[in-house]
């Protein structure tokens, strides 16, 4: 790309129509439901708001982290690689049912609900289970492809991780919120027992799009 052709595609990149698509792009993303947002709820149900804010914080940051490597060509090198897109589709797949086996028979009793033995995600735990979320991979290669144009790369890969930055922190807090705010609700009678069979089995159910998504 010649210098001022650089100039113009960068311009195009960084106007304000092209910011707004993708920071809106990025609340849309973050904020529909999926494992992250399951598992969120699931945990603020448990453990509270404050114990969840770790692995809020992990999402919210750990995604971002991965969608500037994509930015950067890692994504790229995973739709040449069908040994990388199957090594996610089915290790994603396994640990997502792992995963929604756990939610849903955690315990019954507010607080003593579990995800990883018996505690809420650290923060590492959940940036690094980004890596193998299948939407979180459908998410970043889509805003690639979508919205980059390759003229700064480092820059745009900086600009949509800013974007997922102030979408995911919205969110991940926004879904353990509201599933710190069921822990009244839930703590009469087996109602949180019905919670965590509901929020594994919707789980669960991401296992499937996954196994037949063609990334």
């Amino acid at each position: 790309m010649t210098e001022p052709a650089a100039a113009v595609a960068a311009a195009e990149f960084f106007s304000a129509e092209r910011l707004v698509a993708l920071t809106s792009f990025a609340f849309a993303g973050t904020w529909t439901p999926g494992p992250n947002n399951m598992m969120l709820a699931n945990s603020g149900a448990s453990f509270g708001f404050r114990r969840s804010v770790p692995h809020a914080l992990g999402v919210a940051l750990g995604f971002p982290a991965m969608a500037f490597c994509v930015a950067l060509g890692l994504g790229e090198a995973f739709q040449h690689s069908a040994l990388l897109r199957e090594s996610l589709r089915w290790g994603g797949a396994a640990m997502l049912l792992y995963l929604a086996w756990r939610v849903a028979t955690a315990s019954a009793a507010p607080g003593d609900g579990a995800l990883t033995a018996g505690r809420p995600f650290t923060f590492f735990e959940a940036a690094a289970f980004q890596w193998i979320n299948p939407k979180a991979w459908m998410m970043a290669i889509g805003v690639a492809s979508t919205y980059l144009v390759g003229a700064a790369p480092l820059a745009e890969a900086a600009a949509v991780a800013a974007a997922f930055i102030a979408a995911g922190l919205s969110s991940a807090h926004g879904w353990a919120g509201f599933g710190a705010g069921m822990r009244t609700w839930l703590s009469k009678g087996r109602r949180l027992r019905f919670f965590n069979i509901a929020m594994g089995v919707a789980l669960a159910l991401f296992v499937l799009p996954m196994v037949l998504a063609d990334f």
